[in-house]
């Protein structure tokens, strides 16, 4: 595209959208034009927000004529390049607009959303009518788009129980490269009331975990469960990382837990610096809240409050584990389990005041982004199976130990997040935290007032260059186990691993749904 066309291709995108819909501010291209962790080379020509399906199908086909790059964004939360524009002339296409719940179907069972819902908006929706979603979203659910979950795949909240994002997915409208639509899923006698997925080949699973690289995303169909009536929390602390990992992984095969999070001294440490747990009115209120009646409520709160921020040892592993049911003694059952196991594993019960506050406070603004002293954050991660967790873990605790010079030279701090996902895998997600001052997304997300409480730090690319090399070691480490991955982007290697008939099929579909190669090139390794 040449820079005298480009008042022409905003007309032309104006005429669909509305003019206030498309955007040439230089400081909104550029924000479409980093993530958490990368900055483009490049910078988006053009920012466009589709108000709807038609809107955004009309959108896809303008550009495809053009032969434009898209840079398909949901709330901007990746950190592995994502959405990232791959060219100067790449439009961003900004679909937090496309935010409506189109349908709520409780006889059948099912939620229909456009893509740009996030998740926290869809849970307060489906509460009102005591229903959910298996799968129910990051801990990011405040901003995270439905959309881009599908796209990137999520784990958290129901994982345990439920899987992945896309496990939940019964049917999706998606826009093709040309802005063909393609509807999956069996869909009723008037073609639009999705309820089954798997009625023949299974379409839908072709854009789960895509990144937008086959098609964008416009209504998304969910299952729908009713709300579990009964729930509890337990934390038990492990002497190492290799213990917690072995507990986690038993309890996942027993199939106790809806959700596991645990994390390792260092990770602990910042959390706890990061985070006013005990005394955050805020947080209080929502524990009381989700308890039965006030004064169990108020119980909760007071035990919380009182419980202070010793009840971890500084060197241990913390694992805190949610269980949820439709009776109270199957949970309890659940929970006798879980001590069982952590007990045989050489776990110790403490206070369940973290396990507590990630269940009443699911969805939190995001000031995790940044470090408690304003330092950039990211994370890496490895989808491992259950067996191998403590032998990824042990290589990565190697990879560190042999940087360690590094980090402290350049300030590099390191921690962990473990999690489960369904009955058969572990998350291992190292997280880094350096000196390098926040940019125009951590502005975007972050709130204000924590915002203002942090140094403002100056950018450091000797200390950013450590961190991406100790992030391509982790990589490394997954890929000689066979690890999975979520939100490939441009930073897992999805395309080096799959065999040479597998890259033939993926090779096909997509010069069939995206025949000019304009959906996000570069995502999963596709040409850019």
């Amino acid at each position: 595209m040449q820079t005298d066309t480009l008042p022409s291709l905003h007309d032309d995108m104006a005429s669909i959208v509305g003019p206030s819909h498309v955007s040439d501010d230089l400081a909104l291209r550029r924000l479409h034009s980093e993530d958490v962790f990368a900055v483009s080379d490049h910078v988006a020509s053009l920012v466009v927000t589709p108000q709807n399906t038609a809107d955004l199908a009309a959108v896809v086909a303008t550009a495809h004529r053009h032969g434009l790059p898209l840079s398909p964004r949901g709330a901007g939360m990746s950190y592995t390049s994502g959405y990232i524009p791959a060219t100067e002339t790449s439009l961003s296409i900004d679909l937090t607009a496309m935010n409506r719940i189109l349908s709520i179907n409780a006889d059948d069972m099912t939620v229909t959303v456009e893509a740009g819902c996030t998740w926290a908006a869809l849970n307060a929706a489906l509460a009102e009518k005591g229903l959910r979603t298996p799968f129910w979203g990051p801990m990011s659910g405040i901003y995270s788009t439905i959309g881009g979950g599908v796209s990137q795949l999520n784990a958290m909240f129901g994982a345990g129980h439920h899987g992945t994002s896309s496990e939940s997915v019964i049917a999706m409208t998606v826009v093709l490269g040309d802005g063909q639509l393609l509807r999956t899923g069996a869909r009723g006698a008037d073609g639009d009331s999705p309820f089954y997925r798997h009625f023949g080949p299974d379409l839908a699973g072709l854009f789960c975990g895509d990144c937008g690289t086959l098609g964008i995303k416009a209504e998304i169909t969910l299952r729908l469960m009713r709300m579990p009536a009964h729930e509890d929390y337990a934390s038990f602390s492990f002497k190492t990382g290799a213990g917690l990992l072995r507990a986690m992984a038993e309890m996942a095969r027993a199939g106790i837990a809806c959700e596991m999070c645990g994390f390792d001294p260092g990770l602990t440490r910042v959390r706890m610096r990061r985070m006013s747990l005990m005394s955050d009115m805020k947080t209080l209120g929502a524990v009381i809240g989700k308890q039965k009646s006030l004064g169990k409520g108020l119980m909760a709160a007071a035990k919380l409050a009182l419980g202070g921020r010793d009840f971890i040892e500084a060197d241990e592993y913390p694992l805190h584990v949610i269980a949820e049911g439709r009776c109270a003694e199957a949970v309890a059952h659940d929970m006798a389990t879980a001590r069982r196991i952590a007990r045989e594993h050489e776990g110790v019960e403490i206070e369940n005041s973290i396990a507590k506050v990630i269940r009443a406070m699911p969805f939190p603004p995001p000031n995790s982004m940044l470090g408690p002293d304003g330092e950039s954050w990211a994370p890496v991660h490895a989808l491992t199976s259950l067996s191998a967790a403590p032998k990824v873990f042990d290589e990565i605790e190697s990879l560190f130990a042999r940087m360690a010079p590094e980090f402290d030279r350049f300030g590099v701090a390191t921690g962990y997040l473990f999690s489960s996902m369904s009955t058969n895998g572990v998350i291992i997600e190292p997280v880094f935290f350096w000196p390098q001052g926040y940019r125009p997304v951590h502005q975007s997300m972050v709130e204000p007032a924590h915002l203002a409480r942090l140094p403002k730090l100056d950018p450091n690319p000797a200390a950013n260059d450590v961190v991406t090399r100790a992030r391509k070691g982790v990589t490394e480490i997954a890929a000689r186990h066979g690890c999975g991955h979520f939100q490939i982007g441009r930073s897992y290697p999805y395309r080096q691993s799959r065999d040479a008939a597998s890259l033939a099929l993926l090779d096909q579909i997509k010069a069939l749904v995206d025949p000019k190669g304009q959906l996000n090139p570069g995502g999963l390794g596709f040409p850019q």
